[in-house]
């Protein structure tokens, strides 16, 4: 065991763990973050993405020791500023989520993508969404909600 600081959602904390221990069971099982999910543990699903200094990442195949250092952003903090806002409240609006479990993994990419482009086109919001799985089947809504969010922003 190491004891590493990370800093998530604008506080650091330290965690005991493994330092190949993926980010994700640093999260939910130290930190008790249980928000962003665990869906397949290869990063095929989209489950478990968090920002990792702005960036879209999958925690269950990252390291926690790699991300010393880094800012780490969970769903628990993606509201905290106007892009998670916008599309936290295009989520509820479009009613996007049905079982719910996928959803904060896509928020997360959601919000990726519209911090880096904010008017995004069917072809953008297609590739920026890929890997986020959705056993409901809720992708239109999802893009409708993505376009909302993006029109709230403009």
């Amino acid at each position: 065991m190491t004891t590493l600081s990370i800093n998530v959602n604008g506080k650091t904390r330290e965690v005991d763990v493994d330092p190949s221990t993926p980010l994700l069971w640093a999260l939910r099982d130290n930190l008790e973050m249980t928000g962003t999910k665990f869906g397949c543990g290869m990063a095929a699903c989209g489950a478990c993405t968090v920002h990792v200094n702005g960036q879209a990442t999958r925690s269950c195949v990252t390291p926690a020791s790699s991300v010393t250092g880094a800012r780490i952003t969970t769903i628990e903090g993606i509201g905290a500023d106007r892009v998670g806002r916008a599309v936290m409240d295009a989520w509820l609006k479009h009613d996007v989520a049905q079982c719910g479990y996928c959803q904060n993994g896509q928020v997360m990419s959601a919000v990726g993508l519209l911090r880096s482009k904010p008017r995004p086109t069917d072809a953008d919001i297609e590739q920026a969404m890929a890997g986020n799985l959705c056993r409901c089947g809720t992708y239109q809504r999802i893009r409708a909600a993505i376009k909302d969010a993006a029109g709230a922003l403009a």
